[in-house]
């Protein structure tokens, strides 16, 4: 038989990759020494020395956590990925799920819940004292809204209803406060992309004892075999076994990449990481404020620090003035999403992004876009 289907044109050309100011809600700009680690030799996914990095991952993960649990890993995928692991390995036919709906991401969990069951409430202190449920989901830090939710005594809430608390830190990881054992978080999941500045792929994250117990009571097999915490704890390490099965063939250079991601953050330090991003934040507030612009998270104690909402500026259409900048300024940021889509621009300023020299260029971008893109007088 001849071919039929001609090899692309396009392919035939070099790639072309603009380098752009990452300023969007995610993924951030990747720093050159974490490109660098992810394009070292590939070497296979079942070697000792990948076992090795693997390793020193789930070490670095349980310092970003703040945590001693043994089941610390990183899923191959993105946030969602981690999401459903979660959810798919913990809640089953029969149980009930609870999300705190504050955004897009508690949008999200819910649909998730609901392919595995049909009673799904949302929050509120009367719910989990009602519908005792199996898994109570909440977003940290709401990158669709900007909204950094506060954890302290919820945990505790939750395990006084024997129900396991799981936490969204995908956008406020590294870059706001959090503390797994302390808090009492069960579940805990973040992206490799946002903070730790690492190519999106990788999804840290981290169950404890009580959550693997309520995994390992399961009368079914989880929705994914994928995402199945047996399989991906063994592939980690995780469970003490003294041999490895193949599940599936990790990421490895993604890896690479993970691991030098969680080195840069050790260096600087937790505590020095969350300050940075407090004080890089309130700067580029007080900036926007001084150019007219609105913030659409009013409490200053809830605004996440790594994500900034503003209200999208009357009389101007937000599209335009995200396209003038990215064409302009070769500058992403952003509009709504979810529920925030339409009311906002979003601007994410994370890990290596986090700095005032971004913030005056981003304020910059912004006033030009304001004085150059049309603008409706009614």
């Amino acid at each position: 038989m001849s071919l039929r289907v001609p090899p692309p044109q396009s392919l035939r050309e070099a790639l072309k990759v603009p380098d752009r100011y990452m300023f969007g809600p995610g993924p951030s700009n990747v720093p050159p020494r974490i490109l660098e680690a992810g394009a070292r030799p590939v070497i296979g996914h079942m070697h000792p020395e990948i076992f090795e990095i693997m390793s020193d991952i789930k070490s670095g993960i349980q310092y970003l956590f703040q945590t001693q649990n043994k089941m610390t890993f990183a899923v191959s995928g993105t946030g969602h990925s981690a999401m459903e692991c979660a959810i798919f390995n913990t809640v089953e036919p029969g149980d009930s799920v609870l999300t705190a709906v504050n955004g897009i991401w508690g949008e999200r969990a819910a649909e998730m819940a609901e392919r595995i069951v049909k009673k799904g409430f949302s929050w509120s202190v009367f719910a989990l004292s009602k519908h005792r449920p199996a898994l109570f989901f909440l977003a940290h830090g709401e990158s669709s809204t900007g909204v950094l939710h506060p954890l302290d005594g919820i945990g505790q809430l939750c395990h006084k209803y024997n129900c396991l608390f799981l936490v969204d830190s995908v956008a406020s990881m590294g870059g706001s406060p959090l503390h797994m054992d302390q808090q009492e978080i069960d579940i805990l999941y973040t992206g490799s992309q946002k903070v730790l500045n690492a190519p999106p792929g990788t999804a840290p994250i981290s169950f404890s004892e009580r959550a693997c117990r309520k995994i390992s009571s399961r009368k079914t097999k989880p929705l994914s075999f994928f995402l199945d915490f047996n399989w991906l704890t063994n592939y980690w390490g995780c469970d003490d076994k003294p041999t490895r099965v193949y599940h599936h063939t990790g990421p490895v250079t993604a890896f690479y990449s993970l691991r030098e991601s969680l080195a840069v953050l050790c260096e600087e330090g937790l505590e020095a990481s969350w300050e940075r991003h407090r004080t890089v934040a309130e700067y580029f507030h007080a900036g926007l404020e001084n150019i007219g612009l609105k913030l659409f998270v009013k409490d200053k104690q809830v605004r996440l620090p790594t994500v900034t909402t503003i209200i999208a500026p009357h009389g101007y259409d937000w599209k335009e003035i995200t396209s003038y900048i990215m064409r302009t300024h070769n500058l992403e940021i952003s509009g709504g999403l979810g529920p925030s889509a339409g009311l906002v621009l979003r601007v994410g300023l994370m890990g290596c992004n986090s700095s005032r020299t971004n913030v005056d260029m981003v304020l910059s971008a912004l006033t030009d876009a304001l004085q150059h893109c049309h603008r409706s007088k009614v």
